[in-house]
């Protein structure tokens, strides 16, 4: 069950019940896959205003070298007290830009109640003024998901259109499945065309069906499609509203050794 008390849960439904932001967890295959994961929330940030990327990938598999960002603080300097979170935010052009959450996310199981709560009240801060939360990781990662990337109510997966990048997606997929994901959105990156981006979720769609078991969701093509649109659409179980709610609520009840009796 989650662990958590009843009034900060009553507060957090209340805060997302007028406009809750979308929060989607992010990850990219291929050989560009960095390259195709900025891309890819760079449309979304032509598409939709207020575009937040937490970077939890680290060294290379972060988007500090597309960005041209150098190594920076990370979302849990705020807990020292001498960093606001709006200074800890990197610059990027079209969205609000790129917060490093890699040491809070490996924080995050290990917090005690007071410094959770802290944490907790800067992401609500900045969900306030967010409309699309991109948590960005690596599918490297998912042997050991952290907590933001488990509370997030949406999956994207940006594919390659290559072998590598349907080899990498197809098990990126099946680790989403086993960590109880209902539904993952797919967006298709370096196409050659329409059919062959078609093509290429076509064979991807049959054998996650045939071998997963868990419905794909077509989001389109990076360079030619509406992302912001297909990712509003909710693909999974939950209505929008309770869906996005839900991602404080599950960071809240995160505990060293994962949360227990939830699935994503």
């Amino acid at each position: 069950m989650i662990d958590g008390r009843e009034d900060q849960a009553a507060g957090l439904r209340r805060l997302f019940r007028k406009s809750p932001p979308t929060v989607v967890a992010m990850f990219a295959t291929g050989h560009k896959a960095q390259l195709s994961a900025a891309r890819a929330v760079t449309e979304i940030g032509k598409q939709a205003h207020r575009v937040l990327v937490l970077d939890e990938a680290a060294g290379e598999a972060s988007l500090a070298d597309i960005w041209g960002h150098a190594p920076a603080k990370d979302l849990l300097h705020v807990l020292d007290e001498r960093e606001t979170v709006d200074g800890l935010v990197l610059p990027v052009e079209g969205l609000m830009g790129r917060l490093p959450i890699t040491a809070a996310a490996m924080a995050m199981p290990l917090l005690d109640d007071e410094r959770r709560a802290s944490l907790l009240g800067t992401i609500r801060h900045l969900q306030r003024r967010t409309r699309f939360m991109m948590v960005h990781a690596s599918p490297a990662s998912l042997n050991a998901p952290s907590p933001f990337v488990f509370a997030a109510p949406k999956r994207l997966v940006v594919v390659e259109a290559s072998g590598r990048g349907v080899t990498e997606a197809y098990a990126c997929i099946k680790s989403l499945a086993a960590l109880g994901a209902g539904a993952v959105h797919v967006a298709v990156a370096r196409a050659k065309d329409r059919a062959d981006a078609r093509s290429m979720f076509a064979r991807l769609e049959d054998l996650v069906r045939a071998r997963v078991g868990i419905p794909l969701a077509w989001a389109g093509e990076i360079e030619r499609d509406a992302l912001a649109d297909a990712l509003l659409h909710d693909a999974g179980r939950m209505p929008p509203a309770e869906a996005e709610a839900a991602f404080l609520r599950r960071l809240q009840g995160w505990k060293q050794g994962g949360l227990q009796s939830a699935r994503m």
